[in-house]
């Protein structure tokens, strides 16, 4: 049965030999994770001083295998600004490692994805296939899927180096033909050609055949847990899991880590897969442009500015409202760092939502924004969750997005979707809703429609999933919006953190303490509650203000619907404050600020074996069992961590974690027997930066979105995330209760399921599923989706799939992402055929008056993609390029650079449709009599196209070069 395959799984992946996963403990071994980070990290900091050095800029940041992920994100930045945010990057990079970690879940046991068994062109084939599919999405900016898939490819490509013997045979630099699938993998062993002899009493530094490192033949080893059938003579992977090391020749050649059969090779092992993949990332750059790589890597100072708007007959005003405040955005940030890194606008009505434009060009967004207009809509609910979807799934990791609307959601079923999106995505979704609270009002702009303003139950939905997420559903009337869209202007500003946040449902007379310290400004408190809630704020120093004080000696009070927004005057109260709410009415109390330190969290369930580790856990932890999360800190390396919480306030329950530090600002923390309920991360500790105020400043932050634990198990398999359009993929699922997060093998029970993806492909899904007595606790179902012929290669689809028990009072899910993508045939490098050059004088006073031109004909080959970009790698010139025909057929772009003398030098870089990489080099011969010039013109016709002649004169006092890479 497949919860038994699947618990198999999840046990079997701790005895997959590779590199330690994500964590050591033994202090000296490296990891995927390390790896991982090392190379994002300097490849990161590699493109920014490159781009700094194009543009004047200074670069001043030493990069070697010390880097943090903070001290990349500073020097990146062109501002002199602290407050600088790189909880993106952070997450991008996180993101990177754990799907590198999956690997060892998803396919424990596939030789190719370890490299293991001599399966070289197996696992070249992960690889190139995976680049094509990282580059495809880049180019359609679905990033976020490009990074769970690179960080899939990363993993096969670092165990290369630990499983094979590529680094026995003397090799000191990666073996690139692994991202290159059009050269040949060379020197391999064959079939029954024997690599290996036995260890000599545990001692396997010598056990690989001297004929094979003489021949320099490529290996690796065989793996096995169930089987010691291996080909005759050939090497083992080896460790105590694997069966086939008992066998002779007993032993393994592998370096995961300094106890392995090769463990003295460790490190240099180690190094290689981060050159290999650094490597690798400097061919995704040269693809897709250091815009897009950077990108990739979530390095952005500033979040997206994100709208999702009802566009029926009753939203003129709040349509003008959304355009209103967000080109003041726009034109106020305009240009700074503060500007944000991508805007996404998603309309709504009904029956339509989208479509969902996302650009990073300001102008575009302005223009899709102006041309909204407020029409139809007279039968009231709208698809609002539906657009809601889009934008979860469109939008980065911890976005904040803004819903715009008067009106119920007509797709309701929704709800729990979006929630496990919010939850997944740790996004803010903040509702702006207007004139909820007149119900007699009518939807104006209709004429002889039945409809009234949205309900109290109604606006609940909404509430709710703003709880979720540690946003805000601020209700006010139309004329009163211009007043509650200060709450956008505030969450756009640069690195903006949330110190606390509470929401008390039903409502009571509380008070709540927070903590400020050093590094924060421009610190903002937001209550939200009914009219006749009633607050006190009491600072540090015992100065009280009261709500019916709109100027008062602590904060500047403003007053729109059922929000109050409270401005504090000063920036130097360190210390404890304290909010007194009085109401008896549901409300919230949210406390935000700037700071560059803040926390990024992750749940992570652990696994056994000889590799025990973590890895990414999806949907929600199990009511009464253990809990896992990795912390890592961002913005200060002087951060002390005293203590880190799980805390849900209408208990009030607080589950304290026992803290495990990983180095570089991460930790792993555990919590034991957490209870049922919807709890919220909370961080504590000390910053003894230089940017404090007083030596030793307590601070604390806490997390926006909910952790709601689940007395369901939802695990689900998913073998492959690249699909190709026309297909469809299935993906089985299991789903069991549990008691103190341990499968009940007993239970029974009815669950409905619901599967959702927000491409809205064709799928299928059972309605429902039942564990019966007798089944081991368990029941399976299968959902398949098909991808339409016309899915465009690059495009993401999410797909979230739920189990709800009979009672609907628990729930959990499962999240996955897929890339579309096509069948790569295209696997050849663009090529470039050097025309004509001319010759510089020898003398360097005369080359400031002199220029020389290279022309180049490049192609992508008959049967190529075509050419799609040429661009200057190196040399201080200019570039033209046009596109004629040959006299084969083929399309031929003639390149001209033309440079001064004083830039003898140039490197263009080729890139064809599907990303496939080329470069042509040219090097200037000096000559002492400089001759005048003479090439001649491209003979064109204009029947059928340009048709380039062949003949030209050339000169040829340049030694020009052809470098494919």
């Amino acid at each position: 049965m497949l919860l038994a395959v699947a618990a198999a799984v999840l046990t079997l992946t701790g005895l997959t030999q590779s590199f330690q996963p994500l964590f050591t403990f033994d202090g000296n071994s490296a990891t995927h994770r390390g790896i991982t980070n090392r190379a994002a990290l300097s490849k990161t900091a590699e493109v920014c001083r490159d781009i700094a050095a194009s543009e004047g800029r200074d670069f001043s940041l030493d990069i070697d295998a010390s880097l943090s992920v903070d001290d990349v994100q500073r020097a990146c930045s062109s501002s002199e600004s602290s407050m600088l945010s790189s909880v993106m990057f952070h997450t991008s990079i996180v993101t990177l490692y754990f799907s590198n970690a999956k690997v060892d879940v998803i396919y424990a046991l596939s030789d190719e994805h370890h490299f293991d068994g001599e399966t070289f062109q197996g696992g070249r084939d992960l690889i190139t296939e995976g680049v094509s599919a990282v580059k495809a999405s880049v180019k359609m900016e679905n990033f976020v899927a490009g990074r769970w898939t690179l960080g899939r490819v990363c993993h096969t490509l670092q165990d290369f180096y630990s499983h094979s013997n590529w680094v026995e045979l003397g090799n000191t630099a990666p073996y690139s033909t692994l991202i290159t699938p059009d050269q040949p993998l060379e020197n391999l062993a064959g079939p029954s050609v024997p690599t290996c002899r036995n260890c000599t009493g545990g001692d396997c530094s010598d056990n690989l055949l001297p004929d094979v490192l003489q021949q320099g033949l490529l290996t690796s080893g065989y793996f096995n847990i169930f089987s010691s059938n291996k080909p005759e003579g050939k090497c083992s992977h080896g460790g105590s899991f694997d069966k086939t090391s008992k066998r002779d020749p007993v032993g393994g050649i592998n370096k995961d880590d300094m106890e392995s059969s090769h463990g003295s090779l460790h490190h240099k092992a180690a190094d290689l897969a981060v050159n290999a993949t650094v490597e690798l990332l400097e061919d995704i750059r040269v693809a897709v442009g250091d815009k897009n790589f950077l990108r990739l890597m979530g390095l952005s100072q500033s979040s997206v500015l994100c709208f999702v708007i009802d566009t029926t007959g009753s939203m003129s005003d709040d349509i003008a409202e959304a355009k209103r405040v967000s080109f003041e955005i726009i034109d106020s940030k305009r240009g700074t760092q503060q500007e944000p890194s991508a805007y996404i606008l998603v309309p709504f009505n009904d029956p339509g939502f989208g479509p969902l434009i996302m650009t990073t060009d300001a102008d575009v967004f302005k223009d899709n924004i102006n041309m909204l207009s407020a029409s139809g809509g007279g039968d009231i609910p709208e698809l609002c969750l539906s657009g809601l979807q889009l934008a979860l799934t469109a939008a980065p990791p911890s976005s904040e997005i803004f819903v715009f609307t008067d009106a119920p959601a007509k797709d309701a079923v929704l709800k729990s979707t979006i929630t496990a999106l919010i939850e997944s995505t740790k996004s803010v979704v903040t509702f702006m809703l207007t004139d909820v609270l007149d119900s007699r009002r009518r939807r104006r702009g209709l004429r002889g429609g039945s409809g009234r303003a949205m309900s109290q139950s109604d606006a609940q939905l909404y509430r709710d999933l703003a709880r979720a997420s540690g946003g805000q559903a601020i209700e006010v009337t139309k004329s009163d919006l211009s007043v509650a869209t200060s709450v956008i202007e505030d969450s756009s500003a640069s690195a903006v953190v949330t110190v606390f946040q509470v929401a008390k449902n039903p409502g009571q007379p509380e008070s709540f303490t927070f903590n400020i310290d050093g590094s924060l400004r421009n610190l903002t408190i937001y209550i939200t509650g009914t009219s006749s809630l009633t607050f006190n704020l009491t600072s540090p120093t015992g100065v009280s203000q009261i709500s019916s004080e709109s100027s008062g000696p602590l904060a500047s009070v403003t007053t729109a619907g059922n929000l109050r927004r409270l401005s504090l005057n000063m920036d130097n109260q360190t210390g404890s404050w304290e909010v007194s709410v009085n109401s008896n009415n549901p409300y919230s109390v949210k406390v935000t600020g700037q700071s560059s330190v803040n926390f990024i969290f992750n749940l992570v369930e652990a696994y056994e074996g000889a590799h025990g580790d973590f890895s990414l856990k999806e949907g929600r932890p199990l009511s009464g069992g253990n809990v896992s999360l990795m912390i890592s800190v961002t913005g200060s390396d002087t951060v002390k961590i005293s203590g880190v919480s799980l805390f849900d306030s209408s208990g009030p329950t607080e589950v304290n974690g026992t803290l495990q530090p990983l180095g570089g600002g991460s930790f792993l923390v555990r919590f034991s027997d957490v209870p049922a309920g919807e709890y919220v991360v909370q961080l504590t500790g000390e910053d003894s930066s230089s940017t404090s105020r007083s030596s030793h400043n307590r601070f604390q932050r806490q997390a926006s979105t909910q952790i709601k634990t689940s007395s369901i198990s939802l695990t689900a398999q998913v073998n492959n995330t690249i699909v190709e359009p026309g297909s469809s993929i299935s993906i089985p699922f299991t789903v069991a209760l549990t008691t103190n997060g341990v499968v009940n093998d007993t239970a029974t029970g009815t669950f409905t399921v619901r599967a959702n993806n927000d491409r809205s492909y064709d799928s299928t899904a059972p309605s429902t599923v039942s564990i019966v007595e007798g089944s081991g606790g368990a029941a399976n179902g299968t959902v398949t989706i098909t991808v339409p012929d016309s899915a465009a290669t690059g495009t993401d689809v999410t797909l979230t799939i739920e189990a709800e028990n009979a009672d609907a009072t628990d729930i959990n899910y499962a999240v996955y992402r897929f890339s579309v993508t096509a069948k790569v045939t295209d696997i050849s490098r663009p090529v470039c055929q050097v025309v004509s050059a001319a010759t510089c004088p020898s003398s360097a006073s005369a080359c400031a008056s002199s220029t020389w031109k290279f022309i180049a004909n490049l192609t992508d080959g008959v049967n190529g993609t075509g050419i799609e970009s040429v661009s200057i790698r190196q040399g201080d010139g200019t570039l033209n390029a046009s596109t004629v025909v040959g006299t084969a057929g083929e399309n031929i772009t003639v390149a001209t650079y033309t440079a001064s003398c004083c830039s003898p030098d140039v490197e263009l870089t080729l890139v064809d449709k599907v990303g496939n990489v080329g470069a042509c080099v040219g090097r200037a011969r000096a000559v002492t009599t400089v001759a005048p010039v003479t090439v001649t013109a491209v003979n064109t016709t204009s029947t059928g196209g340009h048709t380039l002649s062949p003949a030209f004169s050339l000169w040829t006092s340049i030694v020009a070069a052809l470098l494919l890479k």
